[in-house]
């Protein structure tokens, strides 16, 4: 980090303009406007890329589709569970949050424009995009990753994208790797159970805080762009969670938005206003020493690398 470089952007905290911004996102006439305009924006920017937003949404809306999700869902859903305070928010401009089946709907176009974004100046596809991204975290992890994975859990899986591709990487060398996919929204789970056609992962619904797995029974559990949706409170909790479920030479890898990246810390106004409209916990991301908890939580040999030019990949080892 060299003398310049700023530990946060501008817009997150307790800064005059972050303040400012959460004034206007707290005005509700002015919210309802903004998370419009959000979903606007990503819906025109991932079809200008070649992205079937609308067109996805309606195959998964279709009768037939919408049959499998609705008894995959109920196979899935935990009727015991209890959602957290944080997640029964409005989230990425869904009233619901993730707990509704348009966000289910909508998370693989969404997940495929964000990618898009990383490069703006390159021209490539969003399947290139896509791929890079991965790749990126993938080479970061096996540099400093256990070389010998069996078992790999991915904590907030969403629709199973990050997932999948996490499989498919170390499956290469272990074909009877072990994967399992967990999130809170049953709707996710469901779409992603959806897309796993030759059902190598297990999709689990759960609190990444009480995963209810046993003590060291994972060599690999990642975080990939999950932390930035989290509270501070909950994101040590459930880094005391994963510490406890690692074993011995197993590893935590958490990718996701870098507070110092000059990408993100320069974005225009209109942009970091529409992603704080819908990322309740961003101050919170922005302005947390996740190196430092992770050392607190007991963690050992914590590096931190930019993986690509909006984000970073940390990887945290068990003794």
């Amino acid at each position: 980090m060299t003398a310049t470089t700023k530990l946060k952007p501008d817009w997150a905290g307790q800064d005059l303009l972050s303040r400012l911004v959460n004034v206007l996102i707290k005005t509700k006439p002015l919210y309802a406007v903004m998370k419009q305009q959000a979903r606007k924006v990503l819906i025109k920017t991932a079809e200008k890329n070649g992205v079937a937003w609308r067109e996805n949404v309606t195959t998964l809306k279709s009768p037939e589709t919408q049959a499998k999700l609705e008894s995959i869902v109920a196979q899935l859903t935990d009727p015991d569970l209890a959602y957290p305070d944080y997640y029964n928010v409005p989230f990425h401009a869904y009233n619901d949050g993730n707990l509704c089946w348009l966000a289910a709907y909508e998370a693989e176009p969404a997940t495929y424009a964000m990618a898009m974004r990383v490069w703006l100046n390159e021209a490539m596809t969003w399947e290139t995009a896509q791929d890079r991204l991965r790749s990126s975290f993938h080479h970061i992890l096996d540099q400093h990753g256990p070389q010998q994975v069996q078992d790999i859990l991915d904590i907030g899986c969403s629709v199973g994208i990050s997932t999948r591709s996490l499989h498919q990487f170390y499956q290469v060398r272990n074909p009877q790797l072990k994967t399992t996919g967990l999130d809170l929204s049953p709707y996710m789970l469901s779409v992603a159970s959806l897309r796993d056609a030759q059902n190598a992962i297990t999709w689990q619904h759960g609190k990444a805080e009480s995963t209810g797995f046993a003590d060291q029974s994972w060599d690999i559990v990642t975080l990939q762009f999950v932390v930035h949706e989290l509270p501070q409170a909950a994101t040590r909790a459930i880094l005391a969670e994963i510490h406890r479920i690692l074993r011995p030479g197993g590893c935590l890898a958490i990718v996701d938005n870098n507070p110092q990246s000059p990408v993100i810390q320069n974005l225009p106004p209109v942009l970091f206003t529409l992603m704080k409209s819908t990322e309740p916990w961003s101050d919170e991301y922005y302005t947390f020493d996740l190196e430092a908890a992770l050392t607190e939580a007991g963690f050992s040999a914590v590096m931190t690398e930019p993986s690509d030019p909006r984000h970073r990949t940390i990887i945290a080892q068990r003794e």
